[in-house]
């Protein structure tokens, strides 16, 4: 449910887009909303969802919108179609990118989002500058600060890099599947504690990013980042540590209650006496502190290691269904689980993503309406970007965007816990709405708005549309525009922090 939320982020948006206040009713737990003449309450029986109250504010179309020019012949359907592919599956159109898109309809459009160019570099590490760093020198020595400076700088080279693929690539598929992963198979440098090490781990995602998830999730079981972040290098014969086999199966294959303790336990011993150098990520195997012998689990029995166990678990027809439900929940809706026998799930049959990311996106539930997603800070700002034409390292100040996904809550290589970041309505708040106007305030005094200020001011309500890959916007939202259209500046400032740009409708 995303009303609570939009409880909170209505009144900070009121003062930047004159939007009229979300009200709830204090010491009643049925919360009361009333906006534009409509008054809903919502807890009732009756009452609409929150993610019904959403669509229904953002589906309140100008009339305009339905014969404007800009629309190019397109109707609404399809450009909410089109808008809701390119936020998703990428990270938000280029200048004149939606325009293209539009021409092409629907399953042209989609068909190019999802060929995207092999970017994939095995060496991209050695490119950028990264390498081991060696055991950490001891404090107070005259070592440590050069190790100290060199491990910051390491650590800025490969956000900042990670960034501009975001930002600057066409088709940025690869980098968008790469960025689920990194959130399915959450892995943090707050404890990995290694650039090279954790540049590495990520890297493994993007080479398998739309590839095969069998060959992915037995690259993951081995990874000197996931073993250490999960403490996998103390789980010994003699003393089981059962962090990754419990996570191996609840949140990286199989799903939640699809397995037993009983079959914790005994994964556990096929995960024992695997060793990581910490400051290479390289993993070694010790046989002294490895479990030999044979274990049962989920139906069968047998010798296990690593590798073995890993591909009997994504061949479990659990793994089948749950790889989808996390595509489902990240890529369609958190508000409803992903239907029984669905298309998506037979086109994973065989364990290839990139045909499981084909039936996600022609399936037609990326297409209802009522399956609107908050966007998340990094899909916000790299939209952002992308639109006016701001290479992160090449920013007046790259640390201020770094800084910024900080305190937003979603810097890259930094997921808070092994859960991933969270969805939807989790990132409303009023302080993070705040922080998204100021921040779109000081981007747009030094971006490229040609794309509006090019328009006459009479189109530029619907060139805004088209120039951030947005469906259509509300009266409500129109109106906030119409006091600006002499500021391109000002208005951009509105239109990427409205509710039709803040939530993907």
């Amino acid at each position: 449910m995303l009303t609570p939320s939009l409880g909170r982020l209505i009144p900070a948006l009121k003062s930047a887009l004159s939007l009229p206040q979300i009200r709830f009713g204090a010491g009643s737990r049925k919360r009361t909303l009333s906006s534009a003449g409509e008054t809903v309450r919502v807890g009732d029986p009756d009452a609409p969802s929150g993610r019904a109250i959403v669509s229904k504010h953002l589906g309140r179309i100008h009339p305009a919108m339905s014969h404007s020019p800009y629309l190019g012949g397109v109707n609404l359907v399809e450009r909410r179609a089109i808008s809701r592919l390119i936020h998703r599956v990428g990270f938000g159109p280029k200048p004149g990118e939606f325009e293209k898109l539009l021409s092409l309809g629907f399953d042209r459009a989609s068909a190019q989002l999802l060929n995207p160019p092999a970017t994939y570099s095995e060496t991209q590490a050695q490119s950028l500058g990264l390498f081991d760093l060696g055991v950490q020198p001891r404090p107070n020595t005259p070592e440590i600060l050069d190790y100290v400076d060199k491990k910051r700088f390491q650590l800025r080279t490969m956000t900042l890099w990670w960034l501009d693929q975001m930002v600057t690539l066409d088709n940025p598929l690869l980098e968008r599947m790469t960025w689920f992963w990194h959130g399915h198979w959450a892995t943090s440098y707050a404890k990995v504690d290694e650039p090279l090490v954790m540049f590495e781990h990520v890297n493994k995602l993007r080479q398998h990013a739309i590839g095969n998830f069998r060959a992915m999730a037995k690259e993951m079981v081995l990874d000197g980042a996931l073993i250490f972040w999960l403490d996998g290098q103390k789980n010994t014969a003699a003393a089981p540590n059962e962090n990754l086999s419990r996570e191996l199966m609840e949140l990286f294959i199989l799903g939640v209650n699809r397995y037993s303790e009983a079959d914790v336990k005994e994964t556990a011993k096929a995960l024992t006496g695997y060793k990581v150098k910490k400051s290479s990520g390289v993993v070694t195997s010790n046989l002294r502190q490895s479990y030999t012998g044979s274990i049962s689990f989920l139906g069968t029995s047998g010798n296990f290691n690593a590798l073995s166990l890993t591909d009997y678990l994504v061949s479990q027809r659990n793994c089948q269904r749950f790889i989808p439900e996390r595509l489902w929940y990240r890529f369609i809706t958190s508000a409803t689980d992903l239907p029984m026998n669905s298309n998506i799930e037979s086109a994973f049959t065989a364990r290839e993503i990139a045909s499981t990311m084909g039936a996600l996106v022609r399936d037609s539930a990326l297409q209802n309406p009522n399956f609107s997603q908050v966007r998340s800070p990094l899909e916000w700002l790299i939209a952002i970007l992308r639109a006016t034409k701001i290479t992160p390292s090449k920013f007046e100040r790259p640390d201020y965007l770094i800084n910024l996904l900080n305190g937003l809550g979603q810097r890259p290589f930094y997921p808070p816990n092994v859960g991933g970041w969270p969805a939807d309505e989790a990132w409303l708040s009023a302080a993070s709405t705040q922080t998204r106007i100021s921040a779109a305030q000081y981007l747009m005094k030094r971006a490229d708005l040609s794309p509006i200020s090019a328009l006459p001011q009479a189109s530029r309500i619907e060139g805004l549309a088209n120039w951030l890959g947005v469906s259509s916007w509300s009266e409500r939202t129109r109106q906030a525009f119409s006091g600006a259209l002499r500021d391109p500046e000002r208005l951009a400032v509105l239109a990427v922090c409205s509710p039709e740009y803040l939530v993907n409708a």
